[in-house]
């Protein structure tokens, strides 16, 4: 949305004074200028109030009280707030209250002249070497700011090598350029918006004020060197901005219209195909968080910590991409070192593996960790797998469930949770049925190991993902 500003002999068509509409990125100003007055034989300040256009032009008009000028005026901007200009009055140096002798003037005529001419073609002169410089800068390091045409993903593929995101300058313009329309999702930690930049379909996550630290992680994690990744929620940008009262943190997206799995498994029942499609995809983006790449410029391995339905999105080609990396840690191989940030919140304890409800984990190996994701993984893969039809004409699916809905209560806590996977050792029940399908017979072969109670049976995610990989391309082959 545009600003809006007190407009007093500077109002747009003539208007009478009172306010004006900027462009969004635009300022408002309060100007001053000595005007002589023939009456009273002096020289008077003249106020005038407006908006001022989000180019160059206007950049450099609200520039304009850096530069001395003979003549005494100033000028201040501003975009805080609306209005934000009624009551600011900028200083100026006033000139001589006199006329100046006429032919003073005209002795003085030609050194000034030279001294113009001379001024102006320093000037140029240095425009001109400051052009050259950037161009070549530019040439150098390659773009830098936001181009103005072409996609979002066309940019952040030429501008984020390292596969760490964009730089932090032109994820803030992008924020500011951001034109949100409707909450598609609300959570602990915030809300989720659809927004739009430049026409495209954005994911914007608003976090709650004292959710800065979730905030904070995710974005670290992000901007992690190589994290790009096609079953990794595609990050964009991040912004943190407010006023003395409020702090707003953002973080931009790539929007997926499917939703969650959580919500997409709801209505959707799955063939073979589109459920390899996910099961493999969310293997993959896990095994690429799991894997450390070394090199001058590698990636460390990672954990997630609060993996669920609800944390993974459905892209319009049916595969999957992990979200919500809030809780996540990394490993620090060179030192041995387990970065956990600070963060109050804890995971989803419906989802918390049996080590973690008893408190029997290991916080000092990092083994431990990708285990406790695993045991998560195979309760997702289970969701998945209950919609999955079989049975040709008589066909077959199970509606959808969460893990345990039928042992705990629909919002359990440690205790409940505790009881039902440490005490009782329960699992999710696998259906009959899929002991008669052999992908889903092979899926739950997998399903059980993943949610193994002894951490050091799990599987691992790559294992995960090249038996899946199999059971895809076995599957393509005999529909063929």
């Amino acid at each position: 949305l545009g600003l809006t500003c007190y407009c007093e002999g500077h109002c747009p068509d003539d208007k009478e004074n009172g306010t004006c509409e900027g462009r969004p990125g635009g300022h408002c100003f309060s100007a001053v200028e000595e005007v002589w007055d023939a009456e009273s034989g002096e020289y008077v300040p003249e106020w005038s109030f407006g908006c001022l256009p989000p180019d160059e032009q206007g950049f450099m008009q609200c520039k304009g009280y850096l530069v001395p000028h003979f003549q005494g005026k100033s000028i201040i901007c501003c975009n805080k707030s609306a209005l934000c200009n009624k009551d600011v009055y900028p200083h100026y140096k006033p000139r001589t209250t006199t006329v100046p002798n006429p032919m003073a003037i005209a002795s003085g005529a030609p050194l000034i002249i030279l001294t113009t001419i001379l001024s102006i073609f320093l000037v140029v002169i240095s425009i001109a070497i400051v052009i050259i410089y950037h161009r070549y800068r530019r040439k150098e390091r390659g773009p830098c700011l936001v181009p103005s045409q072409g996609t979002l993903k066309d940019f952040i593929d030429q501008s984020s090598g390292s596969g760490s995101g964009l730089p932090l300058l032109v994820q803030r313009t992008i924020a500011k350029q951001l034109a949100l329309s409707q909450c598609v999702g609300k959570g602990r930690y915030g809300e989720v918006w659809l927004a739009r930049w430049r026409g495209e379909k954005v994911a914007v996550k608003v976090f709650f004020t004292l959710e800065e630290a979730s905030w904070f992680r995710e974005t670290e994690i992000y901007q992690t060197v190589l994290m790009r990744h096609d079953n990794i929620l595609g990050f964009i940008a991040a912004d943190i901005k407010g006023t003395g009262s409020w702090t707003q943190m953002l973080l931009i997206t790539d929007y997926h219209e499917r939703g969650s799995l959580h919500d997409y498994l709801q209505t959707t029942v799955l063939d073979h195909h589109s459920l390899l499609a996910i099961c493999l995809s969310i293997a993959s983006g896990i095994a690429h968080l799991h894997t450390e790449i070394f090199g001058t410029r590698g990636k460390p391995a990672i954990a997630h910590r609060d993996i669920k339905s609800r944390n993974i999105l459905v892209k319009k080609n049916g595969e999957c991409a992990i979200a919500d990396f809030g809780l996540a840690v990394r490993y620090i191989s060179e030192s041995g070192e387990i970065d956990i940030a600070p963060n109050t919140r804890v995971g989803t304890r419906r989802y918390m593996a049996p080590e973690v409800l008893d408190e029997t984990l290991n916080t000092s190996s990092f083994e431990a960790f990708k285990m406790a994701d695993m045991y998560s993984v195979g309760l997702v893969l289970w969701e998945a797998c209950r919609r999955c039809v079989t049975g040709g004409k008589s066909s077959m699916v199970e509606p959808y469930a969460l893990p345990y809905h039928d042992v705990v209560p629909s919002d359990p806590d440690f205790e409940d949770m505790r009881l039902a996977v440490c005490i009782k050792r329960l699992r999710p029940i696998i259906p009959a049925r899929w002991e008669t399908d052999s992908i889903l017979f092979a899926l739950s072969k997998l399903v059980t190991e993943c949610w193994h109670a002894n951490p050091a049976v799990r599987l691992t995610a790559l294992r995960v993902k090249k038996t899946i990989s199999k059971l895809h391309i076995d599957n393509a082959i005999k529909i063929v």
